[in-house]
């Protein structure tokens, strides 16, 4: 008799559904199992207002969640960066595979890097992460608040996709995004997290499904062998210090764990939205497992209360 095959729910995105092709694959390699993907439309597709306008956190996830919860899928694969920190009922991330390039990367005219932009060149990027760094590191550049796929992002700067605006002179851009979309060849520069780092969780998928599909079954044994725990451990802690902080992915808030010899070692930034003030810490753990992750996370969120990260922006206290 002929199994249903296990349905894969993605956003529509040409990154969403590339990001989610690979994964299914593995899945069907990993269980056995055929596969079929789900295309979602979530209210982030919908809506082109300003994140931050829109609930920012959640606003690709909530309708994936609600296919998942329906039944309408059994898997759904999200960029972890978008994932709201708090728990949804029902559900659990069966998967986070290993990570990729963390880094951000900046597509500019004429391949200039960031030094070399002159003032006053436009730069545009719809986060506030990405906005208040790069006014922290060039405060001489104008910011521009944007929005849409890849390829409109791109087309926005001068020269780089024929027939397009190209009305700015650079846009910021996960690396990872641009890697699985085969678009690194627009890269003019890859920020080094010591000047831009990224969002918690950023290079990162993740898988999410029914909390009794992870118990058991072929499916759960797949996504228990696609699990990479270095990345699990790494993305913890940066999202323990997120939901610590109470700030969603419209924060300007960066942070980037790293599995060490010695354990867990992550840093983490919080900015006032104009750039001019940054409070960036330090911090590691010998406990290499989740527990000890999502302890160094919070300790650190502590540490930036107590140094008065609530009065840069919006967050707990």
């Amino acid at each position: 008799m002929a199994h249903s095959p296990v349905l894969i729910g993605t956003r529509g995105s040409a990154l969403a559904v590339t990001q989610t092709t690979t994964v299914a694959n593995t899945l069907a390699d990993l269980g056995g199992f055929d596969v079929d993907l789900v295309r979602v439309r979530t209210e982030g597709d919908v809506n082109r207002a300003a994140l931050s306008q829109i609930g920012g956190t959640g606003v690709f996830v909530a309708a994936l969640r609600e296919s998942l919860l329906a039944g309408d899928c059994d898997v759904a694969v999200h960029s972890l960066k978008d994932l709201p920190t708090a728990e949804a009922d029902g559900l659990i991330i069966g998967a986070i595979p290993s990570r990729v390039d963390v880094r951000d990367a900046l597509c500019a005219r004429d391949s200039l890097t960031l030094a070399e932009l002159p003032a006053g060149s436009k730069i545009g990027t719809g986060s506030p992460r990405r906005a208040a760094q790069l006014r922290a590191a060039r405060p001489d550049l104008e910011i521009i608040d944007i929005r849409g796929n890849v390829d409109t992002r791109l087309g926005r700067v001068a020269g780089l996709v024929e027939g397009a605006p190209g009305d700015l002179d650079a846009v910021v851009l996960a690396a990872a995004g641009l890697s699985r979309l085969g678009r690194l060849d627009m890269v003019s520069e890859f920020l080094d997290p010591s000047v831009m780092l990224p969002a918690p969780g950023q290079g990162a998928l993740a898988v999410e499904c029914r909390t009794a599909d992870a118990a058991e079954g072929p499916l759960s044994r797949a996504l228990a062998a696609y699990d990479d725990s270095a990345s699990r451990m790494a993305v913890t802690a940066e999202r323990s210090l997120l939901q610590r902080l109470e700030a969603g992915c419209t924060a300007p808030i960066g942070a980037l764990a790293r599995v060490t010899d010695q354990g867990l070692a992550l840093e983490a930034v919080v900015c006032s939205d104009d750039g001019t003030q940054v409070l960036r810490r330090y911090s590691s753990t010998s406990q290499a497992d989740e527990d000890g992750a999502r302890a160094l996370g919070i300790r650190m969120a502590e540490e930036l209360l107590a140094a008065g990260a609530a009065d840069l922006t919006n967050l707990a206290s």
